[in-house]
C-alpha cells in the first residue's frame, strides 16, 4: 500500500472536495473557502475522481526548485572563497566576490552555500553553552530544590496565593508542599522549618574512598621550653 504525504493546505482542500462531492458544499462556498476561482473548483473536482487524493499534491514536491543553481556554479563559488575569503564573513565575502570575480548573489545565499561547505556556522552553532551542566545528586535527601508558584490554586473559592514546593532533585520526589499567601522570606523560614522537622536537614553523602583516604593530622609538637 503507498503511502501519501499531503501538507496541511492539502489535506484542507482535500476535505473541502469531498464535501462539494458529496453535495455538502457549494461550489462556490468552497471557491470562498480555499481562496481560489469557481472554475479552479471543478478542475480540482475532475482531478480528484480522476487520479484520487494523489491528484490534488503538488507536482513541485521532490523536485529541484527553478531558482536553484547549478552545482557546478556552486563548487566554483564554494572554491573561491575556500581559497581567498575562508576567514570572511557571507556579508563582506559577497561584497569581495562582486568586485573581484563578477559573481552576483544574495547574502542568505552565500550563507547557505558557506555553512554547507563548512566554511561558516550559523549563529546558534557559534553561541557559547552558557552554564555547564549540572549532573542530579546520587542519594535522596543530598539536595531539596525550593520553588514557589503564584496561582489562583482555588479558582473563585478563595484569594490568589503561592504554593512552595519542596522536590528532592536525586528523585525528583515532592518532600514538601505549603500554601503561603505571598512569596516572602518569612513563608520560605517558615515552611523551611517545617520541612527540616520532619525530614531533617539535607546532608551530602560521603564516599567511602574518602572518608578513608584523609592524611591524619600530624602530632602536636612539644612546647619549646
Amino acid at each position: 500500500m503507498a503511502v501519501l504525504v499531503m501538507s496541511d493546505g492539502e489535506l484542507s482542500r482535500f476535505d473541502t472536495l469531498m464535501r462539494v462531492d458529496r453535495g455538502e458544499l457549494r461550489p462556490t462556498d468552497a471557491a470562498r473557502l480555499l481562496g481560489i476561482e469557481r472554475r479552479q473548483i471543478y478542475r480540482l473536482l475532475d482531478r480528484l475522481r480522476a487520479e484520487g487524493a494523489a491528484g490534488l499534491v503538488s507536482a513541485k514536491r521532490g523536485r529541484p526548485s527553478n531558482r536553484r543553481y547549478a552545482d557546478d556554479f556552486r563548487e566554483r563559488v564554494v572554491a573561491i572563497v575556500r581559497e581567498h575569503y575562508y576567514d570572511f564573513g557571507p556579508t563582506l565575502a559577497r561584497e569581495y566576490l562582486a568586485e573581484r570575480h563578477d559573481i552576483h548573489l544574495a547574502c542568505e545565499t552565500l550563507r547557505q552555500f558557506m555553512i554547507k561547505a563548512g566554511l561558516w556556522k550559523d549563529r546558534v552553532a557559534r553561541r557559547p553553552r552558557p552554564y555547564q551542566p549540572r549532573y542530579r545528586r546520587d542519594c535522596r535527601g543530598e539536595l531539596i530544590q525550593i520553588d514557589g508558584s503564584k496561582h489562583w490554586w482555588f479558582e473563585d473559592r478563595g484569594p490568589q496565593c503561592t504554593l512552595l514546593v519542596y522536590i528532592d532533585d536525586a528523585t525528583s520526589e515532592l518532600m514538601h508542599l505549603k500554601m503561603v499567601e505571598s512569596e516572602s522570606t518569612f513563608a520560605y523560614m517558615e515552611a523551611t522549618r517545617e520541612y527540616i522537622e520532619r525530614h531533617g536537614k539535607p546532608v551530602p553523602s560521603i564516599p567511602i574512598s574518602t572518608a578513608f583516604s584523609a592524611t591524619p593530622a600530624p602530632a602536636p609538637r612539644e612546647a619549646m621550653a
